[in-house]
């Protein structure tokens, strides 16, 4: 008896921390200021509706001269329809559901930096509860094809929306060494912004540099991070171009774009 009234006071324990913590975390939208809740609508307002097809992802004729083996093989990909983000996640929007700031640069429209893969889980799973939608990372399948302007694109460009790179990414030679608001570059096809340069973004899956999409493993543990970034040269910022970090490094370099299930 003395065993079972110790368990049951160990368990009320256990649960009273549990709820104290989720009563913490969890904030809901009457109780934020009428500033926060505008900035916090208007992120599914600017999500793009993006029409599914098929493929080609990978090292194709626009990036072969460039392409690392780990883009390699090319190979053809379906996607369903599904939406994508206009713009990277801004700091003021990673405020307004957060609460902080982590980025150097500091800007309201800027893109946020300095975020985890396991950050950036934690932000979309507070905007969900936030908002009751189902935000999510994009895959990086989703995310190359809304990068190549889906079945929009009309040329396999090396870049978000053209050839030339000055035209659509702040990169390594025209950022100043910092972030910039987004959208103030051209935008692709599909009129996304900043998906080769700015931040980089953390995508859903993994990555094996090692072995490429060839890998069957079942044991990675770096994730995906799509797109250039102000500190990277131009083969780096390519529309076939990927790497992976762990899910908890940060870096002025890595930010999120968001996609949306319906």
């Amino acid at each position: 008896m003395k065993c079972v009234y110790i368990f049951m006071i160990l368990m009320m324990s256990v649960v009273g921390k549990s709820v104290a913590q989720t009563a913490g975390a969890v904030v809901s939208m009457a109780s934020l200021s009428p500033e926060r809740k505008a900035v916090i609508n208007r992120i599914a307002s600017n999500m793009v509706a993006v029409k599914g097809g098929s493929y080609i992802m990978g090292a194709t004729a626009g990036q072969t001269k460039h392409a690392y083996d780990w883009e390699r093989p090319a190979h053809e990909v379906p996607v369903a329809d599904f939406k994508i983000g206009r713009y990277e996640v801004t700091q003021e929007e990673w405020e307004a559901v957060m609460g902080d700031n982590p980025s150097l640069f500091k800007g309201a429209k800027r893109p946020v930096e300095r975020v985890s893969w396991n950050d950036c889980q934690r932000f979309i799973e507070r905007l969900n509860l936030l908002t009751g939608k189902k935000f999510r990372m994009p895959t990086e399948e989703e995310w190359e094809y809304a990068a190549r302007g889906g079945i929009k694109s009309v040329s396999d460009t090396k870049y978000a929306g053209s050839d030339m790179i000055d035209e659509v990414a702040w990169y390594f030679y025209n950022s100043g060494q910092t972030t910039h608001d987004v959208g103030t570059m051209k935008p692709n096809e599909l009129g996304l912004h900043d998906m080769s340069g700015n931040v980089s973004e953390w995508c859903s899956g993994f990555c094996d540099i090692a072995r490429g999409y060839a890998t069957t493993s079942k044991t990675l543990t770096q994730r995906t991070r799509r797109g250039g970034n102000w500190n990277r040269i131009a083969t780096f910022c390519r529309n076939s171009y990927r790497y992976g970090r762990k899910p908890d490094f940060r870096t002025e370099t890595i930010g999120l774009r968001l996609a949306l299930s319906e």
